[in-house]
């Protein structure tokens, strides 16, 4: 899970980049970047850190140019050292840069033709970067000396033939314009829209729509699965579908947490799911335990607010606010590593104890990943008073790894895989456990748009829309993306730090 944008206006775009990619701050916490374009230059400046952190006066002063593309960065592939932030740049042919959200399922195998068959050299270990260059290479292929909106459709074609797995991109050519596109999947979310202004029309992508309104676009739509949408410098769209069998797939995970709750994506309002989500989950409890004792719900902020509201009207109980959130923390479930975010559970929640003293307490999350938060809450809970400690979460139980960019990468790490319900109940310490149905999650979203066909629920079921991932895959991505592994890429991070490297295409 990344967040991406690209806009292409009519004046300097490095202060929309920044507001765009804070509005975004939600989908990558561990780095930034921006690069914009004025005329044959290119301004570049990403580092690890928070939006706000990483740039300052002096860097956007230094971004220049009246088209840009930004990004923030969840990792799930690659070093947590800043060379693997994004946006990636590559000189040939003509320039360009790329963003991306998702993972490559066969990047090992194209990182080998790369080297092998493109003579192009892959410098860290982000398959980010692969991307970038897979386009280049066939983009290159058209042996021009200036593109035309053809020649990138049919680089999107070939990245399409070439590449299996999640993504969703922007890429500016220098000097040219922006190109938006996604798997044939649609697995990951990206948008377009449009902002009307005297000197003509500017057009921005983004990975979700509550961007595009924070900044005064108008969302268009989606960027439909397969498809490539190019816009150049003066504002002319061209649109091509890439793909020979698009099928969208949307992750529903972007809608149980990823998302924020005021996006649309894909023609779903992600607040109005989580309604829903809400609604079949009380359907579900007054059906299998029509006798509760429930005496208050309360959510578990941010996410399963919306859900937790609908499912305590629809139960005809107290709903209440029992934690307050320290909003300087960040989200626990895209922090590396166990300890971390046991430890900022408590940094970022504190119980009201008036609301739990003495009573039954139904605790709404919009998941179960690792039970690592869930059993930490629950312990807070019942410090604070409460007599039975009930859990209910808007999702099925997770029991399979994520390959498409979610940080789910280990099946053992997952509490429920391996599990029964009551099983993970009572390893998290809840009195009682209500998972949702999967039927009824698909159905909580496709309502808000019945012409979706199917939903990439992998992390739910094990079915991955995009064939390819095999058990020898999976084994791989626990090594390379496991809690352990990237404890120890941190530590040989830390241990080779020399301050007398330089990121040459940082701007500093």
């Amino acid at each position: 899970m990344c967040g991406i944008v690209g806009i292409v206006g009519r004046g300097p775009v490095n202060q929309d980049l920044y507001d765009a990619l804070t509005v975004l701050q939600h989908r990558g916490q561990d780095a930034a970047g921006i690069c914009t374009c004025e005329g044959a230059r290119l301004f570049l400046r990403k580092d690890n850190g928070l939006v706000r952190d990483v740039f300052q006066a002096r860097h956007m002063l230094r971004l220049r140019g009246s088209m840009g593309i930004g990004h923030v960065r969840y990792p799930t592939a690659g070093s947590p050292s800043s060379a693997e932030a994004q946006p990636f740049y590559v000189n040939s042919p003509y320039g360009i840069t790329l963003a991306h959200n998702g993972n490559l399922i066969n990047a090992r195998e194209l990182k080998e033709d790369l080297f092998r068959d493109d003579l192009r050299h892959i410098n860290t270990d982000s398959d980010s970067e692969i991307l970038l260059n897979v386009l280049a290479h066939e983009l290159q292929q058209g042996g021009k000396l200036r593109a035309t909106e053809e020649d990138l459709f049919r680089a999107v074609r070939a990245v399409h033939r070439r590449c299996l797995g999640a993504y969703a991109a922007v890429a500016m050519i220098t000097g040219y314009g922006v190109l938006g596109f996604r798997d044939p999947c649609g697995i990951r979310p990206l948008v377009f829209g449009r902002r009307e202004t005297r000197d003509g029309p500017e057009f921005m992508f983004a990975s979700e729509s509550v961007a595009l309104d924070a900044l005064g676009f108008t969302l268009e739509r989606d960027v439909a699965p397969g498809e490539a949408v190019f816009i150049d410098k003066r504002g002319r769209v061209y649109v091509r579908q890439c793909a020979e069998d698009p099928v969208l797939s949307p992750c529903l995970f972007e809608f149980v947490y990823l998302a924020r709750p005021d996006s649309i994506l894909d023609g779903v309002s992600v607040h109005k799911a989580r309604m829903r989500m809400g609604e079949a989950l009380a359907e579900k409890i007054l059906r299998v335990w029509p006798d509760h004792d429930i005496d208050v719900v309360i959510p578990i902020p941010d996410t399963s607010r919306t859900a937790g509201l609908e499912l305590a009207h629809r139960l005809g109980v107290k709903y209440r606010e029992g934690f307050i959130k320290n909003r300087y923390i960040g989200r626990t479930f895209i922090m590396p590593g166990q300890t971390q975010r046991r430890r900022s559970v408590r940094q970022k929640l504190n119980a009201i104890g008036l609301e739990f003293q003495g009573k039954n307490v139904l605790l709404v999350d919009d998941s179960i990943v690792r039970g690592t938060t869930s059993g930490e809450i629950i312990r807070m809970a019942r410090e604070a008073g409460a007599r039975k400690v009930y859990f209910a979460s808007a999702a099925p139980p997770v029991r399979h790894p994520n390959v498409y960019g979610i940080d789910m990468p280990a099946a053992d790490e997952l509490i429920a895989h391996g599990r029964s319900e009551e099983e993970v109940g009572r390893a998290i310490g809840a009195d009682r456990l209500i998972y949702q149905d999967l039927a009824d999650l698909v159905d909580a979203v496709r309502r808000g748009n019945p012409a979706i066909p199917r939903f990439d629920a992998s992390v739910f079921d094990g079915d991955y829309v995009t064939g390819g991932v095999t058990e020898a895959y999976l084994r791989h991505l626990k090594a390379l993306r496991s809690d352990a592994a990237k404890e120890q890429q941190r530590r040989e991070l830390e241990a080779a730090a020399d301050p007398a490297l330089i990121d040459l295409y940082n701007v500093s």
